[in-house]
């Protein structure tokens, strides 16, 4: 299989970056001077519903809790000035989102062996948030000439002159605002009206503002979740609101994990049962025997959902040697990791597929 990914963009000094909320990221250093990089965080807009507190959520690696921003004790200066690596009995547990998820999901999320699991989870892998790239980093990456990129400006200032601006904003056109004309019932359960669906895993049905548009109003997204028969909903985050969910039928096993990697939910949910999925923390869902139906109550009118297995996941996006340099394995099993799963967001149990399949049995 050929390695293909997301757009790899080159940077240099004196760029801006605008990085929209909740995006997946990586930068690599392919100069031969040190890279500078000056971060300026919100988080006091509307995408972030948790606090005013930084958090940073790692796909790869064991990042230590020293650097991370949001704790802001005095010995982080001077760890980083001395250069000093703990010793692995030392470490805080902060690991990735990974590492709070048991191996035999992730081994079955990513249709890989129990052995590359633990590596997604980082463990005996102490080498905090900026790694080395052993031999260099290969990527496909598409370069512009000059005359390209200022063709591509030009087209950009001419279209932005066009739109004019109050253009693209989002704003009300007139016609939601009438209370007595709004549309105020759609049904979920109408398998015609499914927005994902995988006939061996189930499907997803999602009423936005953009299904109904008094939504925007409320604040709110529902979705209708139906897990057949061991299947998976991939390991994702909600990158802008909270989620209640409420399981209406069936039952099946959640897992959740915070930024630091901890588990903050590893348990059986049930017909009747609700659970909070709190804004960027891990979840991964997956149905019982019986399969598992519920409903998610979502605390923004256009919700978003970031997944880290499956066709469009982030890892997905990721050029194969990052993700080899990542995680420590090699270029195969970055493939494996990468491509093994071809199905969107519901994934289809595996052959001999149960939580709580003993080691042995990959």
């Amino acid at each position: 299989m050929r390695d293909h990914h997301q757009k790899v963009r080159q940077i240099r000094e004196g760029d801006v970056i605008a990085v929209p909320t909740g995006v997946t990221q990586w930068v690599y250093n392919n100069g031969r001077t040190p890279l500078v990089l000056v971060q300026v965080v919100d988080t006091n807009n509307p995408a972030n519903q948790l606090d005013q507190n930084h958090r940073v959520f790692f796909v790869a690696g064991n990042p230590q809790l020293d650097v991370q921003s949001k704790k802001g004790e005095s010995q982080r200066g001077e760890r980083s000035e001395r250069g000093l690596t703990r010793k692995p009995a030392e470490r805080d547990t902060a690991g990735n989102v990974f590492s709070g998820m048991d191996e035999r999901v992730l081994a079955e999320a990513f249709n890989v062996n129990t052995d590359v699991a633990r590596r997604l989870r980082g463990e005996d892998d102490y080498r905090g948030m900026i790694v080395t790239v052993e031999r260099g980093l290969e990527v496909l990456t598409p370069q512009r000439s000059p005359e390209e990129e200022r063709q591509i400006k030009e087209e950009e200032q001419q279209k932005q002159f066009e739109l004019g601006p109050s253009r693209g904003t989002g704003g009300y056109n007139g016609v939601e605002e009438t209370l007595c004309t709004a549309k105020l019932r759609h049904n979920v359960n109408d398998p015609s009206d499914t927005d994902i669906f995988n006939p061996r895993a189930g499907r997803i049905t999602t009423v936005n503002s953009h299904v109904v548009p008094i939504l925007r109003n409320l604040q709110f997204t529902v979705q209708k979740g139906v897990l057949y028969r061991n299947a998976i909903f991939a390991p994702h985050w909600n990158v802008n609101a909270h989620s209640v969910n409420y399981v209406v039928r069936g039952n099946g096993h959640v897992q959740m994990v915070d930024d630091n990697g901890n588990t903050v939910f590893d348990g059986q949910v049930q017909e009747g049962q609700m659970f909070v999925a709190p804004q960027n923390f891990v979840v991964v869902k997956k149905a019982s025997e019986q399969g598992m139906e519920w409903v998610s109550f979502k605390t923004n009118d256009a919700a978003k959902v970031c997944q880290l297995a499956g066709r469009v996941s982030a890892i997905r996006s990721m050029p194969v040697e990052v993700l080899a340099n990542a995680f420590q394995v090699s270029i195969e099993e970055a493939m494996r990791i990468k491509n093994n799963r071809q199905e969107v967001t519901l994934l289809s149990p595996r052959t001999r597929s149960r939580f709580n399949v003993t080691e042995g049995s990959e």
